[in-house]
C-alpha cells in the first residue's frame, strides 16, 4: 500500500507544563539548560527541524510563561504557547482543543514529553508514518531486564517479560480521533499516564514502532547527568587566553573580578578598569574565535566610559551560549604588588561565577607578584592573565 501521509497536515503537540519535582533542579526541568541549550529548546528545535511536522504547538504551565520566552527561539512552524492543565491528560486536551480552533486544522497530531529532548528525526519520520485513519503509533522498547514486583522493599514476584515493552513519545493519532478520545476521557473523569491508554480507553487501536534508548525522558538527577554526558560527546573543547593591563592613578579603590577593594590609588579605564574581568573577557572572545574586547567595544565609544566590566563579560558569555556552548572554567591571574589578592579571592572567585552563571567551583583566581620587576613591580600598575575552556559543538 503506497504511503500517502506526506499528503497529510501534521502538527506536534509539546506537553511542557509540569513541575518535575522529582528531577530536583532549581527549577521547572524542562527550563534546565544542557550545554548552553534549554531541553525544552532542545525538544521543540527536533519538531520545527522536521520536514513532516507542519505547525508545533508548546503547552506550558501559565507561571513559565517568561521561561518560555527566553527559551522558545521564532520559527515560523511554532505556534503562540498555551497552559496547560493539573494533569498531563488536561494538559493535552488544552493543547488539542487549541488546535482544533485554529485556521488549519492538522488531519494528524503527534504528542510528545517536553523533557525528552533526544528525539531523532528517524522516530519522528517513523511515527508520521504509522499512523492510520483507524490506528495510532507509538514508539516502544522491549523489556530486557527480569522484571520484579516489590512490596515494602521485598520482592513478591517474577513477572514474565514476554510481551512487555516500555512505552515512549511521540506517540501519533489521527486529529479528529485522539481529540475525541480525550474529551471522551475528560468527561469520564479518567486520569490516564499517556495518549496511548486514553486511545484505548475509547477503543482506538494503537500500533507500535521500535523506540530509541537514546530517546529518555528526563525524571530524575541521574537522567539530567546521562543527558550531560550524552551532550558532551558530541561537543569539543576550546581554550582562550587573555591578557590587559591598568596603570594605577591616584584613587580610592580597585575594582578587580568584580571587586571593589578599598586601596591608596585606583586604575585609569575608560570603562571601571577592571583589568582581571577584561582579561577574562578576552580569553572567552579568543575561545570563541570571535576577535577581542576592543573589537566589540571600542574605548572609542563614550557608550563605555565609565562602564561596569561585568557587562563585557556577560556579553561574551551570551555570545558562547548562543553557539549552544558552556564555560568549562576561568582561570585568573592578578599580578600587582598590591593591593593583597588573596584576602579578597573568595569573594572574587564567587563576583566572576554570579556574572557567568556558574558552579563557583569552575572559577579559580590567583594573585602574584613580578618580584618588584617591571611596571607591576614598581606599583605603575596591575596586570592581569585569564585562561577560558569551554565547550562547544563539534564542528
Amino acid at each position: 500500500m503506497p504511503d500517502t501521509s506526506k499528503q497529510h497536515r501534521i502538527a506536534a503537540l509539546i506537553v511542557a507544563a509540569g513541575r518535575g519535582v522529582r528531577a530536583e533542579r532549581p527549577g521547572p526541568k524542562q527550563f534546565e539548560p544542557l550545554a548552553g541549550k534549554t531541553v525544552l529548546a532542545r525538544t521543540v528545535e527536533a519538531f520545527t527541524g522536521h520536514p513532516r511536522i507542519n505547525a508545533v504547538l508548546v503547552v506550558i504551565h501559565r507561571d513559565d510563561e517568561p521561561l518560555y520566552r527566553q527559551a522558545a527561539a521564532d520559527h515560523e512552524k511554532l505556534l503562540p504557547p498555551v497552559f496547560g492543565g493539573e494533569t498531563r491528560q488536561a494538559s493535552v486536551l488544552a493543547g488539542l482543543e487549541h488546535l482544533a480552533q485554529s485556521p488549519s486544522i492538522p488531519d494528524q497530531v503527534l504528542i510528545h514529553d517536553g523533557a525528552r529532548p533526544f528525539v531523532c528525526e528517524n522516530l519522528i519520520t517513523a511515527v508520521c508514518s504509522a499512523i492510520r485513519p483507524d490506528a495510532g503509533a507509538i514508539p516502544v522498547l522491549a523489556i530486557s531486564e527480569t522484571v520484579k514486583r516489590a512490596e515494602a522493599e521485598r520482592v513478591v514476584e517474577t513477572v514474565s517479560r514476554s510481551g512487555l515493552h516500555l512505552a515512549q513519545t511521540p506517540q501519533g493519532f489521527d486529529f479528529t480521533a485522539i481529540l475525541d478520545a480525550h474529551r471522551a476521557a475528560a468527561a469520564d473523569q479518567t486520569d490516564l499516564t499517556d495518549d496511548d491508554a486514553v486511545a484505548a480507553h475509547a477503543g482506538l487501536a494503537v500500533r507500535t514502532v521500535c523506540g530509541d534508548r537514546r530517546n529518555i525522558k528526563l525524571t530524575d538527577p541521574d537522567d539530567f547527568r546521562y543527558a550531560e554526558a550524552m551532550v558532551s560527546k558530541s561537543m569539543e573543547t576550546w581554550t582562550g587566553q587573555g591578557f590587559d593591563v591598568h596603570a594605577l592613578v591616584p584613587g580610592d579603590h580597585v575594582m578587580l573580578c568584580g571587586v571593589k577593594i578599598p586601596h591608596t590609588r585606583g586604575l585609569k579605564g575608560h570603562s571601571d578598569a577592571d583589568a582581571a574581568l577584561h582579561a577574562l573577557t578576552d580569553a572567552l572572545y579568543g575561545a570563541l574565535g570571535e576577535g577581542d574586547i576592543g573589537h566589540h567595544f571600542p574605548p572609542s565609544d563614550p557608550n563605555w566610559r565609565g562602564a561596569d566590566s561585568a557587562i563585557f563579560l556577560r556579553e561574551a558569555i551570551a555570545r558562547l551560549e548562543a553557539r549552544g556552548g558552556r564555560i568549562n572554567n576561568l582561570d585568573v591571574t592578578v599580578i600587582c604588588e598590591a593591593p593583597k589578592i588573596d584576602p579578597h579571592r573568595e569573594a572574587m572567585r564567587q563576583a566572576i561565577a554570579t556574572i557567568a552563571g556558574i558552579d563557583p567551583r569552575r572559577v579559580s583566581v590567583k594573585g602574584t607578584t613580578s618580584e618588584r620587576l617591571g611596571f607591576a613591580g614598581r606599583g605603575e600598575g596591575v596586570a592581569a592573565l585569564a585562561t577560558a575552556t569551554i565547550q562547544l559543538p563539534a564542528l
